[in-house]
């Protein structure tokens, strides 16, 4: 089965906590610290398989999560980081954060990687915390929670150096079967083709090759997304470098062969108006039925622009052999890294963003202050609650932070009124 559309949910790991420890030598009464700190939690990393064409492995396991660090241990000891969980993505992958629609990774070349969610820090052992004031510190830090968990869209837009367009039955699936050693299905109703097919190489007599795809017919307002099967795969024209638009030039199916091009070509200008930029090569088949010469000669009057056009028959093989010179030449004109959209939605783009408020206060309707935040919610997952030192420390985070003049502003008065952060409560003094 072809699936080139999926959505999935990706938690990098937790860090490992860090530990409070102290040594335990003989002869030595009073140890210092030596708690470690913990690990890092694994990463979420995309690698491209070339040998993969579809997005099949996505389809059934939706949920994605690395593993945390391992905790510290004593004598100083880290604990162990967590290998990254790595999934195998085919080349022409696309991923967008599906919250904010921004382009993550554009993963196209063999092997490339690229971290989707990045595991969060161990938390730091009380051996860190040492210092000349405070020689035997009491406290730790907790693991960081996974630094990104995001539901992500994943995109695949097939690379191909040839995408075949046209009306369903145009023979689009035989001309590749012809060409090259795909075997699509084929037969004499619309829509046989109901997912791409990835032809593979197609050799010509002087030795150069290209990858030819065959896309499903396209019909009037598919590029809508509500009609026709064709608007599923239009993606796939993206990464082409050259569009042969095949027509059915015998009408076998009662249609105008200069209307269906025309048709075909308003739906690819509506979905990008780009990709009429790049070349296209009209291929004129079935032109061993007899009505094919005279509505060639009707179709060659009626075109406007100066486009090429290789009468074919994918019947008798005529033709075939000019077509495909004709292709590799274009092709030698552009260049392999060539974009020819230029990439403008699937650039990786890093703008300047401001920074994020610290923190934010709102009321619930009992009266009780709340704080919210992504740094201050960090902050306070990453204390040991267990502690007296870590709390301390954690307060004095919240004031320098300038928590507790926040809250007076908004009416906190000491020694009565709850604070609230995540699930817990506290009371609100000096």
């Amino acid at each position: 089965m072809f699936v080139d559309q999926v959505k999935v949910y990706v938690k990098a790991g937790d860090g490992g906590n860090g530990i409070v420890a102290f040594r335990r030598e003989i002869y030595v009464p009073m140890g210092g610290p030596a708690g470690g700190d913990g690990g890092n939690g694994g990463d979420i990393v995309f690698e491209v398989d070339e040998g993969l064409n579809t997005l099949m492995d996505f389809r059934y396991q939706r949920h994605f999560k690395a593993k945390r660090g391992e905790n510290g241990m004593g004598k100083g000891m880290h604990g162990k980081n967590s290998e990254p969980l790595v999934l195998a993505v085919p080349p022409g992958t696309t991923v967008r954060d599906e919250t904010t629609g921004e382009v993550i990774a554009d993963l196209i070349e063999h092997k490339q990687r690229a971290v989707i969610a990045k595991g969060g820090r161990g938390g730091r052992g009380n051996i860190r915390f040492a210092s000349p004031r405070n020689p035997a510190p009491e406290m730790a830090e907790n693991g960081e929670p996974g630094g990104v968990e995001r539901d992500i869209q994943i995109e695949l837009k097939l690379i191909a150096d040839v995408g075949l367009v046209g009306f369903p039955s145009v023979g689009k699936s035989t001309l590749l079967s012809t060409v090259s050693a795909a075997r699509p299905k084929i037969a004499d109703y619309h829509f046989t083709t109901l997912s791409p097919n990835l032809g593979g190489v197609v050799d010509t007599a002087d030795q150069r090759s290209f990858v030819l795809a065959d896309l499903p017919g396209l019909i009037e307002g598919a590029h809508e997304g509500g009609v026709g099967l064709g608007h599923q795969f239009l993606r796939h024209v993206e990464r082409t470098r050259v569009i042969l638009h095949v027509l059915d030039m015998a009408a076998t199916e009662g249609r105008d062969p200069y209307d269906d091009f025309v048709t075909i070509n308003n739906e690819l200008e509506q979905y990008d108006p780009t990709l009429l930029e790049r070349p296209m090569i009209i291929v004129a088949n079935k032109m061993d039925l007899p009505e094919a010469e005279e509505q060639l000669t009707f179709f060659k009057e009626q075109l406007e622009a100066d486009y090429p056009i290789y009468p074919i028959s994918t019947i008798t093989k005529t033709g075939i052999r000019d077509l495909l010179f004709a292709v590799a030449n274009k092709l030698d004109e552009i260049p392999k890294n060539y974009q020819p959209l230029e990439e403008k939605e699937d650039r990786v783009v890093y703008r300047f963003e401001k920074e994020k408020a610290a923190f934010s206060i709102t009321r619930d309707p009992d009266g009780a202050f709340v704080l919210y935040g992504e740094k201050i919610e960090k902050l306070f997952k990453m204390t040991d609650l267990n502690r007296d030192e870590s709390v301390q420390r954690f307060s004095r985070q919240l004031r320098s932070m300038g928590v507790d003049d926040a809250l007076r502003e908004r009416g906190a008065t000491d020694g009565g009124d709850t604070v609230r952060l995540l699930d817990y409560e506290f009371e609100f003094m000096e």
